[in-house]
């Protein structure tokens, strides 16, 4: 049975396939994802620190950074 970009199973019948798309397109059945194992609110508070880390860095700190992730980069195609 084929799955979906998440995982989830699908009907293998393309008509079957296109109402159940349209169902979903309508609202009339949730499409559900499976949960990706990760907690939410982990999730979220990682968000904020990133955000947090970037307001806080100085503009030549940044640059600092961009340097060595663009020298990292350029070393890996060598």
């Amino acid at each position: 049975m084929p799955k979906g970009p998440t995982g989830q199973k699908r009907p293998a019948d393309a008509i079957a396939r296109a109402v159940m798309v349209a169902r979903i397109a309508t609202g009339e059945i949730a499409d559900a994802a499976p949960p990706d194992g990760k907690d939410p609110n982990a999730k979220a508070l990682g968000a904020k620190g990133g955000a947090a880390r970037a307001k806080a860095l100085t503009a030549k700190k940044r640059s600092e950074i961009a340097k060595k992730a663009a020298a990292k980069r350029w070393k890996a195609h060598k």
